[in-house]
């Protein structure tokens, strides 16, 4: 039996890959990408000469079989994102769990990811949250975010620059224009920034400032309400 890898790849500076990833990269006998040409770029600039075969959401359904096959037979296999972790956001579940059915080992490798440096740098508590990702984009939707009405985690979502606007307008909505939030784009990029404040205060920052990048929404939870000295217990 071979090996499967899940390794992360960096979201922005290329110094944010670990010096195992690159091993596993090279060493391993096929690498599955999300974008052969963004990938190239990647293990051009590490000196890492590997067979690339395309591995998306679009196809990984009909290309998961023959790759554990491949693992089956002895193949060790490295599955890499166009940026960060696979799984998270990205292609990688599918094939990781259809591995593990087979009975194959999968190893998952520490490493670059944007949502975690995001919540951190936030400034909300970061002891407790809950990873939303992307959220639908219409059906689905308006259900998705009022199930989290009462949630009392910290939230993390991730929104393109063309809808990130729209996002905000709708959290304010649900969770009322008070409610702390920070926002955190092109993460480990020349162009890093974090705004931070009220919904109402981030959603005037980005009418006035086009949304530029790739974005993280760290939202809040709801606090507990005080009880009042008249109130009775």
């Amino acid at each position: 039996m071979g090996i499967l890898y899940i390794v992360p790849t960096p979201v922005g500076n290329m110094e944010d890959i670990t010096l195992r990833a690159i091993r596993i990269l090279k060493e391993v006998d096929l690498v599955l990408a999300e974008d052969t040409r963004t990938s190239s770029f990647l293990l051009k600039h590490f000196g890492i000469n590997q067979h690339l075969i395309s591995h998306h959401k679009f196809n990984e359904h009909g290309t998961a079989n023959s790759i554990v096959e491949r693992l089956k037979s002895g193949q060790t296999i490295a599955l890499i994102s166009d940026a960060g972790t696979p799984g998270i956001s990205d292609p990688g579940f599918y094939l990781a769990r259809e591995a593990i059915a087979a009975g194959i080992e999968v190893q998952t490798l520490p490493g670059a990811t944007a949502c975690i440096p995001a919540l951190v740098s936030s400034g909300l508590p970061c002891d407790r949250f809950c990873f939303e990702g992307f959220l639908p984009q219409k059906k689905g939707r308006q259900t998705q975010l009022e199930s989290l009405r009462d949630e009392v985690r910290t939230m993390v979502f991730y929104e393109s620059p063309y809808r990130v606007l729209k996002t905000l307008q709708q959290f304010a909505d649900i969770f009322g224009g008070d409610r702390r939030v920070s926002v955190c784009r092109e993460i480990s990029k020349v162009h890093e920034e974090s705004v931070r404040g009220t919904l109402e205060e981030v959603i005037a920052h980005f009418t006035e400032k086009e949304p530029k990048g790739e974005f993280v929404i760290v939202l809040a939870g709801k606090t507990k309400e005080k009880k009042s000295k008249n109130q009775s217990i």
